[in-house]
């Protein structure tokens, strides 16, 4: 079966990365779902998160990356998917998440699965990672190095 894990992914985390994962063990195969979310202030353009998402999962079988433009349910027919895979960190996640399960399911009769996230990333986000970069903080421990680096000489250029 092939699942589809949707986000932003601005910049992608290991937090992303464990959940990418733990679908693929689940379905056997993940299509990657790197989208725009007009309520966040991107980091990153959406092609740049692509090739960021393809670099940290570079290797993985049964994982692929492609950008989403339009419905999510209209993404998950295009590739065949009938399963949207989310992570949960906190109540507030599984509030919206289960909104979002409900319209996909009636726009595009997909099911929707929530993984708690692991215990090691579950107060991570990338909102978080921007956050602690624009404030001059190390971000390798909580995003894969070619991230932190792109995030490094973003910040970088920002601040000159």
């Amino acid at each position: 079966m092939v699942a589809v894990c949707p986000g932003s992914f601005d910049p992608v985390t290991y937090g992303h990365l464990d959940v990418i994962a733990r679908a693929r063990d689940l379905f056997g195969q993940v299509v990657v779902a790197v989208g725009r979310n007009s309520a966040k202030n991107s980091l990153f353009a959406l092609e740049e998160r692509v090739r960021l998402v393809e670099s940290a999962t570079a290797g993985w079988d049964g994982v692929r990356v492609a950008p989403l433009e339009g419905l999510l349910a209209d993404f998950c027919a295009r590739v065949g998917a009938g399963v949207v895979v989310k992570g949960l960190r906190f109540g507030s996640d599984f509030d919206y998440e289960l909104q979002m399960a409900h319209i996909n399911s009636a726009i595009g009769h997909i099911e929707t699965v929530l993984l708690p996230a692991g215990p090691r990333w579950g107060t991570l986000s990338s909102t978080m990672v921007r956050e602690v970069a624009r404030n001059g903080g190390d971000v390798s421990g909580f995003v894969p190095p070619e991230a932190a680096e792109r995030v490094r000489m973003v910040q970088a250029k920002e601040e000159s």
